[in-house]
């Protein structure tokens, strides 16, 4: 498996799990951190596969932007865990193990980041 499917995956698995810690929360968060989460770690993993569909030869711009866009999605969502555990939606387990996906997949995002920097800007 590549770098960038292992990747893809690791995200979907991210947004599965959100997917269903979320099922339980408040009802009257529906429209809330419920909605603001799902949409903040869809946007993660949609955001990159765009920018790497878009991304041709040296021009890196539009990749870059749509990874920029994904990182940032992906610390929303980290932020919204957060919240969400420290209003008792979240069970400390599901709070952990979604801390440490958001991390594993944020250090890739990173990466690539820091590489695209470096590969064209000498």
């Amino acid at each position: 498996m590549s770098f960038h499917e292992d990747l893809r995956v690791k995200m979907h698995h991210y947004v599965k799990y959100v997917y269903r810690v979320t099922k339980v929360f408040p009802r009257d968060e529906l429209y809330g951190v419920t909605s603001q989460l799902r949409r903040a770690a869809l946007s993660i993993i949609l955001n990159y596969t765009e920018g790497y569909a878009r991304r041709r030869g040296n021009n890196i711009k539009v990749y870059e932007n749509f990874l920029e866009i994904s990182y940032g999605s992906l610390k929303e969502s980290k932020y919204l865990v957060y919240f969400s555990y420290t209003e008792n939606y979240l069970k400390i387990d599901d709070y952990n193990n979604l801390i440490k996906m958001a991390d594993e997949i944020g250090g890739m995002i990173w990466g690539i980041l820091e590489n695209l920097t470096k590969d064209f800007n000498p």
